[in-house]
């Protein structure tokens, strides 16, 4: 296992070259490149978590405990991992010097690979304050990210990739996702929606397009004027939370949702 990560020289040049972001991802669309992203993601697969508040909740359901809260995967894995860490900022927002949220709230790490980050990044929490900390992203709007992520265990420089897993927490103007969603099929397909998410509009769309400001999947298309969802929905609900008409519904119709991506989560990544 590789020790001491990465350098602060080299970190700090990865958040310069983030500048440029937007240049790089066209140089990767060509073919040979695209091939290397294509063949080092292979194994990679990361959850995107609907927020907890934009679920349409079953009005039968009156025990709390009874709810489908996305948060509850991301707080299983806590409550299971003996090592925990807190990025001292995200390198996405710290790159693309965000101005919409904090760039002080970054990944949470988990599994024995986070002993071997550079400390000078980042540092060893306990699960409470790794709860905390995910408690305080969601607050902040952001959207929680959840699986196992190569491009994180490069840029760390640790391994191995399934002892180390990530919890992105996400915003829809800085994260790397928007930039890596342009590279075609098979690195998006990295990315999947929780089982059982369905996102829809209703009649109450007025056809603003603010929506689509949000969606980093390019998922919605205004069609006569009505807000459509397409098959690239990662079910975040960035979009249900922007409406101004309250014309987006997301409900999660697989009541294992939850249970089926803590154990998909569970073959990727040995967080113990």
């Amino acid at each position: 296992m590789k020790t001491n990560g990465r350098s602060i020289k080299f970190v700090n040049r990865l958040k310069k070259l983030y500048r440029h972001a937007n240049s790089l991802t066209k140089i990767a669309k060509f073919p040979l490149i695209k091939k290397w992203v294509e063949k080092q993601v292979r194994n990679d697969e990361l959850i995107y978590l609907t927020k907890d508040k934009v679920i349409e909740i079953n009005q039968e359901v009156e025990k709390p405990e009874d709810m489908i809260l996305p948060s509850k995967i991301v707080e299983y894995f806590i409550n299971k991992s003996n090592y925990h860490w807190i990025m001292n900022f995200c390198i996405c927002r710290e790159g693309a010097d965000c101005k919409n949220y904090p760039k002080d709230l970054g990944c949470l790490f988990m599994g024995e690979a986070v002993l071997n980050i550079n400390p000078k990044i980042g540092r060893l929490v306990s699960k409470e304050e790794a709860l905390q900390h995910v408690n305080a992203c969601r607050e902040a709007g952001l959207v929680h990210t959840i699986g196992r992520n190569k491009l994180d265990s490069f840029w760390l420089g640790v391994g191995p990739e399934n002892k180390l897993l990530t919890v992105c927490n996400c915003c829809e103007c800085c994260c790397i996702t928007q930039h890596v969603a342009k590279l075609g099929a098979k690195v998006r397909k990295v990315a999947h929606k929780m089982p059982g998410v369905v996102v829809k509009t209703t009649d109450k769309c007025k056809g603003c397009g603010l929506c689509q400001s949000v969606c980093i999947f390019n998922a919605i298309e205004l069609i006569d004027e009505k807000a459509q969802i397409n098959e690239e929905c990662r079910g975040c609900g960035r979009c249900v939370d922007i409406c101004p008409q309250k014309a987006i519904a997301l409900t999660i119709e697989d009541e294992q949702s939850i249970q089926k991506s803590i154990g998909r989560i569970d073959e990727l990544v040995d967080v113990i």
